[in-house]
């Protein structure tokens, strides 16, 4: 009986269980309006609600005096006489906030950022640069991704690349203060990733005046720098591999793509579908959006005139053609979506060059210093963070030093020298500079063998002049968008511009960087010709002080450009410091060619010194 009972039960159950479902599924769910609705003969029959605006708590003189004596606006603000200030401040009700912006004559919008209006809190106050650019705002992803910037990352790297090529039985060592002043930027970053750009741009230029310094002391005196790491080579391989697969990880798994590496992946694009890339790049308002805005309310996909839609990169067309060629076979390989999504293209020609960096310093090293240099540079690029920087960064600053690194392994072939100083010169312009230096080496005459090199190489790289169907104009075109802008462009990463802002304090430096350009020009080609004679490690060291000289005279400069000179600069302070007479009669030369090379300088002897006996192979003067 009770079984019975139950049994009804739980079909009673189970039935309204069904009937409740099956009403609720039959049941309108009301729709909130959103525009008003018409009958069929288009007469107005309902209107959606429109809820009352809440009404601001602050009056507009509320919210300009609360965000102006917000410290750190306060003290901006003080920079600039009270005459010429002008202010703004716009209520958002749907966002219950004070958006504030204020000018100061010549200097324009100079402090910008929103009041919360319901308690009267600064959630964004930005001065000076933060205005104009966000990446000065402070976001330590923003370059590389969170990983590398983590600290502990940071200070690891930092740590196995001092303790791997440190003197330890010299701890007071010129090679290792050589070292610290190689991981010094470090502190630059650190304000850089929080903000403090007037804090950080000071600190980065001790490393580059120090790296010219000790660069013109090398090059000049051909004598390398006493002392030398004390991991044995099998440990200094080891480590250089585990550290191979710890970067690609990074790259693959913690990385992001800054537009420099995205502008790679679209001239590819471009170049592969028989479009030069100056003047045809993706960019913004064309009236067809394709996408929805982002956080900011930037919508950044748009529908372009080949009827793709692609996000945009207005200004990614201003390097030379081999900073797009480079990226062809990546997109071949992986291709491109359009979209500035995860870019694989770009991944892929930043670790790969980053890896044919690193294989160009292992032959330099075996060449001019044996297995014991080749593996300390090989080391020396692995470990240190700023080559990391850059590959998590996925940016295009490793194809110029790379061109160059084999190119300095091939520096006894003038025709081969040639062409990789062009391919380097054609992607970011700047080692252009050492150009009259590689001609010349190893003494003063000019190579023409170098310089049927170079040329062949430029002619290939702007071939691609020749897609448009109006090749002088494209090249017009191209002088306009990388040449012209570059030299015009305005940056407060520099000590050099900071006087547009025109704020009490900040001086104005142009002059002083005129002179030093004006220097770098004549060092440029002082160094072609003096010394008389020059070694490899003259070459490297005065390549270093030419590459680092252009970073000093920079107005746009980034942490990204730090590796463009840092091989070279490694070669040179990581270089044995053994007599060089020893060096050209072990390595089978007749002694009388130790005048040209100078005097003999006798350094530091031990069994940890490098093998120098093919230090000098191939030094015949070029014809």
């Amino acid at each position: 009986m009770v079984r019975g009972l139950l049994t009804v039960a739980l079909v009673a159950l189970a039935a309204a269980a069904l009937a409740t479902s099956a009403f609720a599924s039959t049941r309108t769910t009301p729709t909130t309006l959103t525009a008003p609705v018409f009958d069929g003969k288009g007469r107005l029959i309902q209107t959606p609600f429109v809820p009352t605006q809440p009404k601001a708590s602050l009056t507009q003189e509320q919210a300009l005096r609360v965000f102006e004596h917000y410290p750190k606006v306060a003290n901006w603000l003080s920079r600039y006489p009270k005459s010429g200030l002008s202010d703004e401040a716009t209520y958002d009700a749907k966002a219950g906030q004070w958006n504030i912006k204020v000018w100061w004559g010549d200097a324009g919008e100079i402090a910008q950022g929103t009041v919360l209006d319901g308690n009267s809190y600064v959630a964004e106050a930005w001065t000076g640069p933060q205005v104009a650019w966000g990446m000065a705002r402070g976001s330590p992803g923003a370059f590389g991704g969170t990983a590398i910037n983590n600290p502990w990352v940071w200070g690891a790297f930092c740590l196995v690349f001092f303790v791997g090529l440190a003197d330890f039985r010299r701890l007071f060592s010129l090679r290792n203060l050589d070292l610290l002043f190689l991981l010094s930027p470090t502190a630059s970053l650190w304000f850089f990733n929080h903000g403090d750009v007037f804090t950080a741009v000071p600190l980065f230029y001790p490393l580059l005046a120090w790296v010219v310094l000790r660069g013109l002391w090398i090059g000049l005196r051909n004598r390398g720098t006493p002392g030398a790491p004390r991991w044995p080579v099998w440990v200094l391989l080891a480590a250089t591999v585990f550290l191979i697969g710890f970067r690609i990880g990074l790259n693959v798994e913690r990385s992001n793509v800054i537009d420099v590496g995205y502008s790679g992946v679209i001239g590819a694009e471009r170049i592969v579908k028989g479009e030069a890339p100056w003047g045809n790049f993706p960019v913004e308002h064309t009236g067809k959006p394709c996408g929805p805005a982002d956080a900011s309310g930037e919508i950044r996909n748009w529908v372009q005139t080949n009827g793709r839609c692609e996000s945009a990169n207005p200004e990614g067309d201003t390097y030379g053609p081999v900073a797009y060629e480079s990226y062809i076979p990546g997109y071949l390989a992986v291709g491109w979506s359009g979209k500035w999504d995860d870019l694989p293209a770009a991944h892929f020609t930043a670790f790969a060059f980053d890896l044919l960096t690193l294989l160009g310093l292992w032959l330099m090293g075996l060449r001019f210093g044996g297995q014991r240099l080749a593996a300390v540079l090989a080391f020396a690029w692995a470990a240190y963070p700023f080559t990391q920087y850059v590959s998590n960064s996925n940016t295009n600053d490793v194809l110029m030093p790379c061109f160059l690194v084999w190119g300095f392994w091939l520096a006894s072939a003038p025709a081969a020298r040639g062409v990789m100083a062009a391919l380097s010169g054609l992607t970011k312009f700047a080692s252009l500079v050492v150009a009259p230096l590689w001609l010349t080496y190893p003494g003063r005459r000019p190579s023409r063998r170098f310089v049927l090199g170079f040329a062949a190489a430029t002619l290939a790289a702007f071939s691609v002049l020749l897609l448009d169907p109006h090749p002088l104009h494209e090249a017009h075109v191209f002088w306009l968008r990388t040449v012209k802008f570059q030299i015009g462009r305005a940056a407060p990463w520099s000590l050099w511009d900071w006087r547009q802002y025109h704020a009490r304090g900040l001086p104005d430096l142009h002059v002083v960087q005129n002179v030093l350009q004006g220097l770098l020009v004549v060092g440029a080609i002082a160094v072609a010709f003096f010394p008389r004679r020059k070694s490899p490690l003259q070459l490297a060291a005065l390549t270093a002080v030419l590459l680092a000289g252009f970073e000093l005279v920079l107005t746009y400069w980034l942490y990204t450009y730090i590796p463009w000179f840092f091989p070279f600069a490694a070669l040179a302070l990581l270089a044995p410091a053994l007599p060089l007479r020893q060096l050209v009669t072990v390595s089978g030369r007749d002694t009388d060619e130790l005048d040209a090379f100078g005097t003999a300088h006798v350094g530091a002897r031990d069994e940890g010194a490098l093998q120098p006996h093919v230090a000098f192979r191939g030094l015949e003067p070029d014809r």
